[in-house]
C-alpha cells in the first residue's frame, strides 16, 4: 500500500489514492466543486487542499451540524501536522468572546455555518485572511441557508480566495446545482461515479433488497376514512371553478399546482380564494395522515389525530383544524384509534426481525434505522428494547410536544457509543443522514421510502464505506411508500446522469440562477457621501438573523451588534428603534395575534418608534387574507396618529437594510444631539412626567413609571436624595447619579 508524502501531512498514515490527489491537485487551481460517492474520501481531498494552502492563510471549514464538525476536528487533529493550539472547533455553545479569540489565535477553524454567519454580520473578525473555505455537504448552499452568505461574503472580501464543495448528492436538478455554484463562485466541477475506473477498485459491495410488508385492516380503514374527507374537499375545490387531480393522483406536485391556482386568484381578488385556501390546508392535514397511517404505523397515526383534535378544540387553533374536528368521520375515526394499544403496522416486527436476522450471523454487527418522524424512532427502539436488542435513538436538537430532542453534546454521546459497540442499532431521524462516518456500520434500514434521491443517497452511504454492506428498504404494498420508492430511483438515475455530464469539467448554469451582491448596500452609501468620522450603530435582534435585511446591513459601513431586544427588531442609533414586518406577518398579527401590544410596546420604547412593512404596498395588504380595506386602513391610521409610530413601506430586504442604514447615519455626529428627546402630543400629566423622565440618563420607561409612582411629581423627584431614588426597584447607583446630575444642570442654568 502506498501512503500520502505530503508536507504537512504525517508519514504512513493515509492510503493514496489516485483520484483523490488528482482531485485536490485541480481543486487548488480555482474554486471547485468535488461530486464523489460516499465513503470515497472527499474529506482526504479537503486535507491535502489543506496542506497546501495552511501556508498562505487559515483555513474555514464549514459542516452542517455539530457531530460532523466534532468529527472533522478529531480528522484533521490527527491527519494535519499542526499544534493542538492552532485548530478550533466552533460551535453555538463556544462564547462569542472566546471565538473571537480563538479566531484570532488559530491556523484552521471547523464549525457550523450558522455560528460563522452570525459572527460576520456582529463584525467580531473577517474572511480576508483565509485562504482555504471548505463547504461540507454542499448541496446545502442554496436559498437562504447560511452557506449561500458565507459562500458570497468570502468570495467577495478575502484576499487570496479558494472555496473546495463537497457533496455525494449534488441533486437531480441541474438549476439546484446551478444554484450551488453560483453562490460558491464554482470554476471547476470534479465529479465520479462508483463505475469510473479510478473509482472502482474502492467500491465496496452494497446489496439492496426491498421488502414488502401489507397494511393492516384496521389501518387500511383508517385510510379510507381519510381519503373520503379529501374526495369531499377536492370536489368542494372544484365547485369553486379550480381545476383538481382525481384524489388518486394527488401528489404534493398537484397540491402545489392548486396552491398557485389559489395565489392566481388572490392577486385577482376573487372571494373564492380565502375559502379555497383553507380547503387546501385541510387536504393537506387530512393528505398527511394518511401519509403515516401507510408508512409510519398506528402509533404515528394516533398521536396525529390526537394533535388534530386538540388543535380542534382550542381557540386559536387554526379553521382548517375545527372543521377537520367537526367532521363526524373524524370523530368515529379517533374513536377507532383509542382501542389502538400497541403498533399495527407490520413494519415495527419487520425491524426486529430483519435486525434479529443480522445479529445472529453477524454478532459485532452495527445497523442504522432511518426514521422520518421522532414518534416512529422512540416506538422502535422500545420495540428493539423489548426484544433485547440494544438501541439508542439519534434525533435533532428540537423539542416537540412529548418528544424530547438531543443535545448537540448527547448526539456526539450517542455516535461514540454506538461506535465503540455499546449499542447494536442507532435509530435516526433524517439528522443522522449526512456524512457521518462509522466504518463497520454493517446494514442501513429505511422504515419508509423517501421520495428525495438526495436524501436516499445519503441514507445509503452509511454503509458499505471501508467493507461490504447491507441496504433494506421496506416497502407497504400499494401505498406511498411504492410510489416514493420509484420517485427516488428515477431522481438517482438522472443525478447520476448529471454527474457524468459534469465530468467535462463544465460549471453549471442557467439563466435564473442570479447571484446576489451582498456588498451593494455598502457601494450605495459610499456613493451617496464620504465617510462619516463615526461609524452609524445598528442594533439587530438575535431573532433576526435569518433574514436578509440582517445580512445585507452586515455589508454595511455600520458598527453591528446583537442582543436580544426586549421590543422591536432593530435599533439604529440612540433614538429609532425599527419593528419589521413582512406584508403577510403585517396582517397575521391583526387577526391571529396582538398587533395593538406590539405596538404599543414598541411606541413606549423608543424615541423614534418606527414600523417597517416590508414586502410591497398598502395595496398589498388588501389581498393578504379576507380582511375588509377599512379595517387594514384604520389599523394604520391608528399606529400613525394614536401611538405616534412612523409608518414605512419597502419592497423589500435590501429596501429595508437601506432603510434602517439611513436611519443610523441620522444618529450619527453632533447636529442632530438637540433632538435627542421630542416631544409627543395628547400625553396625560403622568404619561408626560414620565416621558419627560425618560429623558433621563439611564432612565427607561419601566424605572420612569416607579419614580414617579413613589414621588408624585417631577419637583419631589428632583428634590430627592441619592438613597431615596435607589430605593426605588430599578433604580441603582449609576442611574439615581444621572439623575440628580441632570437635575442640578437644569436648575444651575435656570
Amino acid at each position: 500500500m502506498n501512503y500520502i508524502s505530503r508536507k504537512n501531512i504525517p508519514e504512513n498514515t493515509i492510503e493514496e489514492r489516485a483520484y483523490q490527489t488528482n482531485i485536490a491537485k485541480h481543486a487548488l487551481e480555482g474554486n471547485t466543486l468535488v461530486v464523489l460517492p460516499t465513503g470515497m474520501g472527499k474529506t482526504t481531498i479537503a486535507l491535502l487542499a489543506a496542506a497546501e494552502r495552511i501556508e498562505k492563510g487559515k483555513i474555514l471549514m464549514l459542516a452542517p451540524t455539530k457531530p460532523l464538525v466534532e468529527q472533522h476536528y478529531r480528522y484533521f487533529s490527527k491527519n494535519l501536522i499542526i499544534d493542538e493550539n492552532d485548530i478550533a472547533m466552533f460551535t453555538g455553545t463556544t462564547p462569542h468572546e472566546k471565538r473571537e479569540k480563538l479566531w484570532a489565535e488559530s491556523k484552521f477553524c471547523v464549525s457550523t455555518p450558522e455560528v460563522i454567519k452570525n459572527d460576520l454580520i456582529a463584525g467580531r473578525y473577517d474572511l480576508s485572511g483565509v485562504s482555504l473555505l471548505i463547504v461540507d455537504e454542499c448541496h446545502r448552499t442554496v436559498g437562504n441557508y447560511a452557506y449561500v452568505f458565507i459562500g458570497e461574503r468570502y468570495n467577495a472580501t478575502a484576499v487570496r480566495p479558494l472555496v473546495l464543495g463537497m457533496t455525494a448528492s449534488p441533486g437531480y436538478d441541474s438549476e439546484h446545482v446551478a444554484e450551488i455554484c453560483q453562490h460558491l463562485s464554482i470554476e471547476i466541477v470534479e465529479s465520479r461515479v462508483e463505475t469510473d475506473a479510478d473509482v472502482r477498485p474502492y467500491v465496496h459491495e452494497r446489496e439492496i433488497e426491498y421488502r414488502t410488508v401489507e397494511l393492516p385492516e384496521e389501518l387500511w380503514l383508517a385510510v379510507s376514512v381519510l381519503n373520503s374527507m379529501i374526495e369531499e374537499r377536492l370536489t368542494k375545490l372544484s365547485d369553486l371553478n379550480y381545476h383538481v387531480v382525481k384524489r388518486e393522483m394527488l401528489s404534493m406536485k398537484a397540491l402545489n399546482a392548486i396552491m398557485a391556482q389559489i395565489q392566481t386568484r388572490m392577486r385577482e381578488r376573487d372571494k373564492t380564494a380565502y375559502t379555497a385556501v383553507s380547503v387546501h390546508a385541510e387536504i393537506m392535514k387530512l393528505k398527511h395522515g394518511v401519509l403515516l397511517a401507510e408508512s409510519q404505523g398506528s402509533t404515528a397515526l394516533k398521536a396525529y389525530l390526537y394533535k388534530l383534535e386538540s388543535e380542534g378544540l382550542s381557540g386559536s387553533g387554526s379553521k382548517a383544524s375545527k372543521r377537520i374536528y367537526e367532521d363526524a368521520r373524524f370523530k368515529r375515526l379517533l374513536a377507532l384509534c383509542e382501542g389502538w394499544t400497541k403498533e399495527l403496522h407490520p413494519k415495527a416486527d419487520e425491524v426486529v426481525r430483519i435486525i434479529r436476522e443480522q445479529l445472529i450471523e453477524s454478532a459485532d454487527s452495527k445497523i442504522i434505522v432511518f426514521v422520518t418522524y421522532r414518534d416512529g424512532v422512540s416506538m422502535i427502539v422500545d420495540k428493539l428494547n423489548e426484544a433485547g436488542i440494544t438501541a439508542s435513538r439519534f434525533v435533532g436538537q428540537a423539542s416537540r410536544d412529548s418528544e424530547k430532542g438531543l443535545s448537540q453534546k448527547q448526539q456526539i454521546d450517542a455516535i461514540r457509543r454506538f461506535r465503540e459497540g455499546e449499542y447494536s442499532v442507532l435509530v435516526a431521524t433524517s439528522v443522522g443522514e449526512e456524512g457521518l462516518d462509522i466504518p463497520s456500520t454493517d446494514m442501513v434500514i429505511f422504515y419508509e421510502s423517501v421520495p428525495s434521491e438526495v436524501r436516499s443517497i445519503q441514507r445509503k452511504g452509511r454503509t458499505g464505506r471501508n467493507s461490504s454492506g447491507k441496504i433494506v428498504v421496506l416497502i407497504t404494498k400499494g401505498t406511498t411508500d411504492e410510489t416514493y420508492r420509484w420517485v427516488s430511483s428515477s431522481k438517482e438515475k438522472q443525478m447520476q446522469k448529471g454527474v457524468k455530464a459534469m465530468r467535462s469539467g463544465d460549471v453549471p448554469k442557467t439563466p435564473s440562477v442570479e447571484k446576489s451582491s451582498q456588498l451593494s448596500l455598502a457601494e450605495a452609501v459610499s456613493r451617496d457621501e464620504p465617510d462619516l468620522e463615526n461609524k452609524p450603530q445598528i442594533t439587530i435582534d438575535n431573532r433576526e438573523l435569518h433574514s436578509k435585511v440582517a445580512e445585507r446591513l452586515s455589508a454595511a459601513d455600520a458598527k453591528i451588534s446583537l442582543a436580544q431586544l426586549p421590543v422591536g427588531d432593530y435599533a439604529a442609533g440612540s433614538r429609532v428603534l425599527i419593528e419589521r414586518k413582512t406584508i403577510q406577518d403585517f396582517v397575521d398579527t391583526l387577526v391571529d395575534r396582538d398587533l395593538f401590544g406590539q405596538i404599543k410596546s414598541l411606541s413606549e420604547s423608543s424615541i423614534r418608534p418606527v414600523l417597517i412593512i416590508e414586502g410591497g404596498t398598502i395595496a398589498d395588504l388588501y389581498e393578504v387574507r379576507n380582511i375588509s380595506q377599512n379595517a387594514v386602513r384604520n389599523t394604520l391610521a391608528s399606529i400613525a396618529v394614536d401611538f405616534d409610530v412612523s409608518i414605512l413601506f419597502t419592497k423589500d430586504a435590501d429596501e429595508t437594510a437601506e432603510m434602517i442604514y439611513a436611519f443610523a447615519r441620522r444618529d450619527v455626529g453632533e447636529k442632530h444631539e438637540k433632538t435627542l428627546h421630542r416631544a409627543k402630543s395628547s400625553k396625560s400629566m403622568n404619561e408626560s412626567v414620565e416621558y419627560i423622565l425618560t429623558a433621563f440618563p439611564d432612565v427607561g420607561p419601566k424605572a420612569a413609571r416607579e419614580i414617579l409612582r413613589r414621588f408624585g411629581s417631577l419637583k419631589n423627584i428632583v428634590s430627592a436624595s441619592k438613597e431615596d431614588l435607589m430605593s426605588v426597584e430599578g433604580v441603582g447607583d449609576k442611574t439615581a447619579s444621572g439623575i440628580l446630575a441632570a437635575a442640578e444642570f437644569v436648575w444651575r442654568d435656570r
